[in-house]
């Protein structure tokens, strides 16, 4: 079970925006990650919790984060429902995507999962409704994900093979790097992994039947 600490950061200017502290693992039914986020201060600042069965679709994310709170799963494309502390606004909402996304590593491992690319594969566009910092607020976009190489970098535990992939944003064009190994991402934009207390986890080459 990978458990660690991201440190979280501005991917534009790198201001830092706090750290994550997460723990997680595959099960009979997919794979889980939580964390709890705090802030530069050491203060707390929103949980995640996120379940994905063995397809990488979410069955079921939780995110905490400035008194907001978000459930959801994949039904009917992604459904939702976002609260406010009291209730009063609570709002459903329903997308025709394939997954959740936001600030959290978490969602990068899901939507690699989800996509399960190979060297081979032609760059595959994938609809999600990202939750926006600080209030959790969603917003549909379009990535397009190809996996660049795959590589064995060294380690004290004997080599990882790291899969770099090239994320662009449909909408502006922009294009980042993102690198995984296993259920663990070593580094994106705004996202550096800065303590590992345990080898990160494999998922299998195909789902369970």
């Amino acid at each position: 079970m990978p458990r660690g600490r991201y440190s979280l950061h501005d991917p534009h200017d790198h201001t830092p925006l706090g750290e994550e502290h997460f723990h997680c693992a595959p099960g009979p039914s997919g794979w889980r990650y939580v964390s709890q986020l705090t802030t530069p201060a050491g203060d707390h600042a929103g949980s995640v919790d996120l379940a994905i069965d063995d397809l990488g679709r979410p069955i079921r994310a939780e995110l905490h984060a400035a008194s907001w709170q978000v459930r959801g799963a994949a039904i009917d494309g992604v459904t939702w429902v976002r609260t406010d502390p009291t209730g009063e606004q609570a709002t459903e909402g329903n997308v025709a995507a394939h997954a959740f996304t936001g600030a959290s590593p978490a969602f990068l491992i899901a939507t690699a999962r989800l996509l399960r690319l190979t060297s081979s594969t032609p760059a595959t566009r994938v609809r999600l409704v990202c939750f926006t910092q600080p209030v959790l607020a969603p917003r549909t976009l379009d990535q397009s994900w190809a996996l660049l190489k795959t590589e064995p970098h060294a380690t004290d535990n004997g080599p990882l093979l790291v899969d770099e992939y090239q994320v662009t944003a449909l909408d502006t064009g922009e294009q980042s790097t993102v690198h995984i190994t296993g259920d663990v991402v070593l580094a994106a934009p705004g996202i550096e992994l800065e303590h590992l207390e345990s080898p990160p986890s494999h998922f299998p080459a195909t789902p369970a039947d």
